[in-house]
């Protein structure tokens, strides 16, 4: 018996399966590896000028590398399913190997922090003001062993690796689904790496005004670094839209097809190019200000995440139309974005209450 009736399927409207806790995942693990990358030229490589800023990296990296694995905990809603990489391994897949990747990069990141902050915990060991106040565990951490420059090169080799893997594999991981056009474009971990780094010298330009003794002085070469960072993104940005205007790859073309017919997705496209722009424009114009484009640095870090994972899930795999995401007020939405930031400032007032960050005190503590 045949069915006279046609059946068509115009749109489906589904939920998204990424929600906002893995746009800060991917936000913060991307800052925290940047910034891990900038306090190496003070820390390990002791270049002339980089000692002050490579220390607050590090704080940088410290606070965003700490806050990241809780959001990403919060996404897979039950920590069962991050034990469950370790006991039921697939290596075929970027997300089963970022479960490796992650603690390799924390765990060396942690060694890394301790062997260049161990000369700051001797002081406040041995200082008579706070010796009294510190438990027997700090102490013996104080005093600890590792203290050679060729201990802290090995730990920046160890955790230099595991950042590059982080973000190589925080790319892919995204760019591997086929079915979001979006995604599946080749250059999508370039563009998360050039803008983790980014976002990452806008993080520091910001501790650079609240620790540096003197950041007139420190705030122009951080700024350098920020340009190129702006001119690799909007090359990046010319390259995508090249291989999707001229059909150069398939994946490219397929993706711009998509979104080119919407008026708020070239109002997201101008407002990105916009973006990189007005930051390259205002670093290299105006060197001695850290505020204002490091604000924007951020912004635009967290933003092209957010349009890349919220946005990519509002094109349908089938259909015809957009889908709408707002987003909620409850812990899959902003609760849990304003709560994220919540922990990030809370380690940020117990590393500055107990460790110096500052120019003023690392010079105190020599003399």
């Amino acid at each position: 018996m045949t069915n006279p009736q046609i059946v068509e399927v115009v749109n489906v409207a589904r939920d998204v399966a990424w929600l906002p806790w893995a746009v800060q995942y991917f936000f913060l693990i991307g800052l925290s590896a940047g910034a891990f990358l900038l306090s190496l030229p003070g820390e390990v490589f002791k270049r002339p000028g980089w000692t002050g800023i490579s220390r607050r990296a590090l704080l940088a990296a410290l606070l965003c590398g700490l806050t990241a694995p809780v959001a990403l905990l919060a996404d897979l809603h039950q920590p069962g399913r991050f034990l469950n990489f370790y006991l039921h391994p697939n290596f075929g897949s970027w997300m089963a190997w970022g479960a490796f990747f992650i603690p390799l990069y924390l765990g060396g990141l942690m060694l890394y922090a301790w062997l260049v902050l161990r000369p700051a915990l001797l002081r406040l060991a041995e200082s008579p003001d706070t010796a009294p106040l510190l438990a027997p565990w700090y102490r013996r951490l104080a005093y600890g062993g590792l203290e050679s420059p060729t201990a802290i090169a090995a730990a920046a080799l160890l955790t230099g690796l595991g950042a590059l893997l982080v973000l190589l594999y925080t790319g892919m991981e995204v760019m591997v689904v086929r079915a979001r056009p979006l995604w599946d474009t080749p250059l999508l971990p370039v563009q998360f790496a050039v803008t983790a780094l980014a976002g990452a010298v806008g993080l520091v330009l910001l501790l650079e005004r609240r620790f540096a003794a003197e950041p007139a002085d420190t705030l122009p070469r951080l700024n350098r670094v920020l340009a190129a960072t702006q001119v690799a993104a909007l090359l990046v940005g010319a390259v995508w839209l090249t291989l999707g205007l001229f059909g150069l790859s398939p994946s490219h073309a397929e993706a711009l097809a998509e979104v080119a017919p919407s008026a708020a997705w070239r109002i997201t496209a101008l407002w990105a190019a916009g973006s990189a722009a007005a930051t390259l424009w205002l670093a290299w114009r105006r060197p001695a200000h850290g505020l204002l484009v490091g604000l924007i640095a951020l912004h635009s870090a967290w933003m092209m995440r957010w349009t890349v994972f919220i946005g990519g899930q509002e094109i349908p795999k089938i259909g015809a139309g957009y889908y709408r995401y707002q987003l909620p007020l409850g812990h899959d939405g902003l609760l849990g974005i304003v709560g994220t930031a919540g922990l990030w400032l809370l380690l940020f007032i117990l590393l500055t209450s107990f460790l110096p960050w500052g120019d003023d005190t690392r010079r105190a503590g020599r003399a």
